[in-house]
């Protein structure tokens, strides 16, 4: 079999029975530059190496491809060697593609119009963001931007718009070379009346498995924040709830 593969023409053979098998004699020949008598030789061959097999039907003799060798040879030499890199690639996939979800949820007194207002005002925003100026027109597909002391910090898009429900955005943060690399993520806000109050959920997914938690472990205070100042008119002023505030120099705090 190795021998008859050998042959530049008679792999060429097999690549045609490949595209179109069950071929005649006649029909193989016009696809190859030689005699019709070289065409039959490297036939025999290949059907001599179990490749090719041959059946009558009424006055033709038509050639198909036999793959059961070359599958043997697959099995017995090439598999044991290629399928630990196989499956070491595709875990490497399954790696790289794998993603994770973060949910916060929070109950805040307050109407969905209110919250809605909360969310996508820049003067209330700054108020429990950090103290970081998020700007947009808030129009579906439209470009939204966070920034901190004069500098860019996030920015996105946003994807969907359906006021006062349901707001998802794109999100890539900048403020710092340790979160540029992990790309672009989403958040989705979504806000359910229930009785006086507003369930507030924040789902922050398409987050790389085992992100770099700044992404994502702001979120309970801003989350604390918005219910504060709807609740009550206050902002919270625990440690890095004013990060960006201008004239402070505040770090957000370690998070586990």
């Amino acid at each position: 079999m190795f021998r008859a593969l050998a042959d530049p023409t008679r792999r060429s053979l097999l690549d045609e029975l490949f595209k179109r098998d069950g071929q005649t004699l006649s029909e193989l020949e016009q696809r190859l530059p030689m005699t019709r008598f070289g065409v039959m030789k490297h036939l025999k061959a290949l059907e001599e190496a179990g490749l090719v097999v041959s059946k009558r039907r009424g006055r033709e003799k038509l050639h198909f491809l036999n793959p059961v060798p070359i599958r043997l040879v697959h099995d017995r030499w090439v598999s044991k060697y290629a399928e630990p890199w196989a499956a070491d690639l595709s875990e490497l996939k399954r790696t790289l593609e794998k993603t994770m979800e973060k949910v916060f949820e929070i109950y805040i007194k307050t109407t969905p119009e209110r919250l809605w207002h909360a969310i996508t005002d820049t003067e209330m925003r700054r108020k429990y963001t950090f103290g970081a100026v998020v700007t947009s027109d808030w129009a579906q597909g439209s470009r939204y931007e966070g920034r901190g002391h004069g500098n860019l910090i996030f920015e996105g898009e946003n994807l969907e718009i359906h006021p006062p429900r349901r707001l998802v955005q794109s999100f890539r943060a900048v403020w710092g070379e340790d979160v540029k690399g992990e790309g672009t993520s989403r958040v989705t806000w979504e806000i359910e009346q229930v009785g006086d109050s507003c369930r507030l959920t924040v789902t922050h997914d398409q987050l790389r498995d085992g992100a770099n938690n700044q992404l994502y472990g702001g979120w309970p205070m801003i989350l604390s924040g918005i219910k504060t100042l709807l609740e009550s008119g206050e902002m919270l002023t625990t440690p890095g709830s004013l990060r960006w505030v201008e004239g402070r120099t505040e770090q957000l705090p370690e998070v586990h």
